[in-house]
């Protein structure tokens, strides 16, 4: 739903991620409307685990967001070049995932979006999650966006999400058992033919136990993965 640049910050004389929506999502009025929301409640969320918003404006008939810029690669990228995490890092990596989301809900906010792309791994040995607000920011819109965001993200969408249309702390904390699951096996739980039949897995179907995909796996992965996967939120 947007490009991304490096840019610099001409009054502040500072390097930032500069994320431009493509132009179709600039009009829709929803959609800017809610961005706009979105995005000044994403920027009071200081947290050394969250990737900080700095600014969001339009021009020439674009919309943009300023954030932190986070020199390194996406957890995606990590596991589309290693393959499977073993336990140790994979939990190295999740818990300051799982403290930016503590401190998220703190504040009232819940992120609808938690995937491997979302979760940047910094050269310096940080870890930050990306994009907070932007999914519900899409889900408003009336535009193609809308099934992109559901087609790209169906495999870590919680029960109560596909059912009712509903995000909560709690979907959050689902998502990142998928991530955990993830990270440890190097698939997602629920596969199919069509978006539509990984969505109704997650309604219909247990996320198994990570160790029957990965013997090796020990048994306090399977118990954090399976806990935090169920299906009753």
């Amino acid at each position: 739903m947007a490009t991304v640049y490096e840019a610099v910050d001409l009054r502040l004389d500072r390097i930032v991620a500069l994320k431009v929506m493509h132009r179709h999502l600039a009009e829709d009025p929803d959609f800017v409307a809610r961005f706009e929301r979105e995005a000044k409640s994403a920027a009071r969320l200081s947290h050394h685990h969250v990737v900080a918003v700095y600014d969001q404006g339009h021009a020439d008939g674009l919309i943009y967001l300023a954030m932190e810029m986070v020199p390194g690669r996406t957890l995606r990228d990590v596991m589309r070049d290693y393959g499977p995490l073993t336990p140790g890092p994979a939990l190295v990596i999740l818990d300051p995932v799982l403290e930016g989301l503590a401190a998220a809900h703190a504040a009232g906010f819940v992120h609808r979006d938690i995937k491997p792309e979302n979760v940047l791994l910094a050269d310096d040995g940080r870890v930050k999650v990306a994009d907070f607000g932007l999914a519900r920011a899409v889900s408003t819109s009336n535009t193609s966006a809308t099934q992109g965001l559901i087609m790209g993200t169906v495999a870590y969408l919680s029960p109560e999400q596909v059912e009712r249309g509903e995000a909560d702390e709690r979907s959050d904390l689902y998502a990142a058992g998928i991530l955990l699951f993830e990270m440890v096996t190097g698939q997602v739980p629920h596969a199919g033919d069509s978006p539509l039949s990984v969505a109704y897995a997650h309604v219909n179907n247990d996320v198994p136990a990570p160790s029957s995909i990965r013997s090796a796996i020990p048994p306090e992965i399977d118990a954090l993965v399976v806990r935090a996967t169920r299906r009753d939120a």
